[in-house]
């Protein structure tokens, strides 16, 4: 049996897993104590109640699984969601036991974790908490991982590490999570107008994402016309209501709608076309803005057409429903250096091999999945939440006080994308990937920490260090280690 104790802000949590001789995985027993606030709201409750054990046993066949979760009632703030809300926790926990695993029985982490996967042949694969992957091919996705972080090398990269004076670990992290928010149904208000523009209406949100890049892109893959020629208005509820933007869920379930109502827009618009051109629908095809009679010159344009109808515009709105969530997946490889006369560590390496389905957008999603790996990064290493004791005061409450990650400090990406597991839940194939860099890179992090202090011969000590892992926390750790060699009161 192996165990993983993690604490944090938000939760304290206790982590146990057997597994057999040849390292599967009999069972896993999670409890967790969760700090919910004084005045908890719903989300509050989901996020380490509901959302957060739904993908407790990740891409890992876990014939049993255990969990008590506690609600407790403090004098600090309620948590809200914020990129990843639960699913971060669950991952943390089952990769931390993976590689505690691993050491214990001089197995190659990314083989135990092999032996442990979900396979293909298996989905749809209920896991133990009745949720349903629709999709997945993990060791595929694991093997491209290894392949682009050179797992193969690392050894020599150790030794020229070791030869400068520095300790090098190196860590990985294989999981899935949930989004969609199991709000799968949204509504898109297309209309054509005479003035030369088609504008795409949707009750999500841009937040930072390039939401309307994507849409802009899917529409003009059915309507075929200049990106110039498209708008997509968001934020006006007078115009549009729903979900709205969270859990990676817009181009999940937006994005699907765009599709729809877009194609739904032309073959509507065939109809008039015919009607303008004195000729039967399926006589008529429709190729960048035109409607041409098949065979012929003649033909009407897109905004032409919408200038002949009563309101001078063409108007359609479609909706989709997405059967299930989707489960975006990765392999996620950290490689880190420590100084170990100050214990401060760098991120030196980290690539990552992510299937979020058909990827529309590969600036965007790439954008995602790293910017997301610099937030859990910071998660790792130096974001912390610091309260008094006594009275619940927020201490870090400005950046003065609570410690951003810096881009200066990751350097070096390389990201990377399978397309061939399309989701299956959705008209797009896509699914979401929003929250996947913040999940994957917090424990791979971690883990290349902990292997550095193995290697420096903490041994299984060096699994007791908890986040964040400032300088003087790894510092610490490392000073425990050699006090034996340090002069008296060094």
């Amino acid at each position: 049996e192996f165990t993983s104790a993690v604490h944090g802000r938000d939760a304290v949590s206790r982590a146990e897993m057997a597994l057999d001789a040849d390292g599967k995985v009999l069972a896993m027993r999670v409890r967790s104590w969760a700090n919910v606030g004084a005045c908890p709201g719903a989300v509050s409750l989901a996020i380490p109640l509901v959302i957060g054990p739904w993908v407790l046993s990740s891409i890992y066949h876990v014939p049993l699984l255990g969990l008590q979760a506690t609600a407790v009632l403090t004098h600090q703030m309620a948590t809200g969601a914020y990129r990843g809300a639960g699913r971060p926790e669950s991952i943390y926990l089952v990769e931390r036991l993976m590689d505690a695993a691993a050491r214990a029985m001089k197995l190659d982490p990314a083989e135990l974790r092999r032996r442990n996967m979900v396979r293909p042949a298996q989905m749809p694969y209920t896991n133990p908490m009745a949720q349903v992957y629709d999709s997945g091919a993990f060791e595929q996705v694991l093997d491209q991982g290894l392949a682009l972080a050179d797992w193969s090398g690392f050894a020599a990269r150790r030794a020229q590490s070791r030869a400068r004076g520095r300790l090098r670990g190196r860590g990985i992290a294989t999981f899935l999570e949930w989004t969609g928010g199991n709000a799968l149904e949204e509504e898109v208000r297309v209309e054509v107008t005479a003035d030369g523009y088609i504008e795409l209406t949707s009750a999500t949100m841009a937040m930072g994402q390039g939401i309307a890049t994507s849409y802009l892109q899917l529409a003009h893959d059915v309507f075929g016309v200049p990106l110039e020629r498209i708008r997509v208005l968001q934020g006006d509820t007078d115009r549009a209501n729903g979900f709205g933007s969270a859990g990676s869920r817009s181009l999940f379930t937006g994005g699907g709608a765009v599709h729809v109502a877009s194609v739904r827009c032309v073959e509507e618009s065939k109809k008039l076309a015919g009607d303008a051109l004195e000729a039967p629908p399926a006589d008529i095809e429709y190729r960048a803005g035109r409607f041409n009679v098949v065979g012929t010159d003649l033909g009407i344009g897109l905004f032409e057409l919408a200038a002949r109808q009563p309101q001078a515009r063409i108007v359609v709105s479609d909706r989709t429903k997405a059967g299930g969530p989707s489960w975006p997946n990765g392999c996620h490889v950290c490689e880190v250096e420590i100084d170990p006369g100050t214990g401060a560590v760098e991120v030196v390496a980290y690539a990552s091999v992510n299937d979020i389905g058909r990827v529309i957008n590969p600036t965007i999603a790439r954008g995602q999945v790293e910017g997301g790996a610099v937030q859990g990064i910071g998660q790792a290493l130096c974001e912390h939440l610091r309260y008094d004791a006594a009275t619940g005061q927020l201490l870090s409450a400005s950046f003065m006080d609570y410690a951003m990650p810096r881009v200066d400090g990751f350097r070096g990406f390389k990201t990377a994308f399978d397309e061939t597991v399309p989701c299956r839940t959705n008209v797009l194939g896509a699914k979401g990937v929003g929250e996947l860099g913040t999940i994957g890179a917090t424990p791979a992090v971690v883990n290349a920490v902990i292997d550095a202090l193995d290697d420096a011969g903490l041994g299984r000590d060096a699994e007791r260090v908890q986040m964040p892992l400032t300088a003087e926390g790894v510092w610490r750790a490392l000073r425990r280690q050699f006090a034996s060699v340090l002069p008296a009161g060094g």
